[in-house]
């Protein structure tokens, strides 16, 4: 397959094509998880297409100390870490550098709860097929982070749905998730976005507002 075939324009249009395999499932009582910022706009397609319930689930990657954009490991909403296996043979995990950027995480998770959520929170999960989205999956870090997080909330089944990801997937997410959704899985995968046109980052302000279209009502308590 040449290259260009599996590029996605946008993450809309791959949220679009991601929905229409996940419609094919007929899912039992599906609620739609968006991993922020980048997942927001996929699974809002998703959402719209199987006409049901949209969320976000907040999780933050652990950067390598000098590199933040290798992630380490990844930090869940109760604040439990989970780092990427053999991550500490490469790095001192209980040193002032790596616990320094776990505070910064931290921070920014407690910032983006606030944020998207306003306090609200989670529905309940029980009896329903979650479905996870992110906009693409790399390490694997803050999907196993959330998934475990989103495990303790007993699931029905527990899927992760992403456009693009890597034909290595971590066995440890593949322990983690009942499915695995991945439309491509190129070979000389490198980076998520080197497999959209458009992988614009996507700003506080177009998740609130995706959201709000979503919720009215949860987003704006007291208009």
């Amino acid at each position: 397959m040449h290259e260009r075939e599996i590029h996605f324009q946008n993450r809309r249009e791959a949220g679009r094509k991601l929905g229409e395999k996940i419609k094919k499932e007929n899912f039992e009582n599906p609620l739609i998880l968006a991993l922020p910022r980048g997942g927001v706009p996929v699974a809002s397609e998703v959402s719209q297409m199987l006409g049901v319930g949209l969320d976000v689930i907040i999780a933050r990657k652990i950067g390598a100390p000098g590199h933040p954009e290798f992630g380490i490991g990844a930090i869940s909403e109760e604040s439990t870490t989970l780092f990427n296996p053999g991550a500490e043979y490469q790095f001192d995990l209980e040193g002032p550098e790596v616990k320094s950027i776990i505070s910064e995480e931290e921070e920014e998770l407690r910032r983006r709860l606030t944020h998207y959520r306003r306090g609200r929170k989670l529905p309940s999960l029980a009896k329903r097929t979650v479905i996870l989205i992110d906009d693409g999956l790399a390490t694997g870090a803050t999907a196993a982070v959330a998934g475990k997080f989103l495990r303790t909330k007993s699931p029905l089944r527990l899927i992760l749905a992403v456009p693009v990801c890597p034909q290595d997937i971590n066995p440890r997410i593949r322990e983690i998730f009942d499915e695995i959704i991945c439309l491509k899985s190129p070979p000389n995968f490198r980076a998520v976005g080197l497999w959209y046109d458009d992988f614009t980052q996507v700003e506080d302000e177009e998740v609130l507002g995706i959201l709000e279209r979503k919720n009215p009502q949860e987003m704006n308590p007291n208009p």
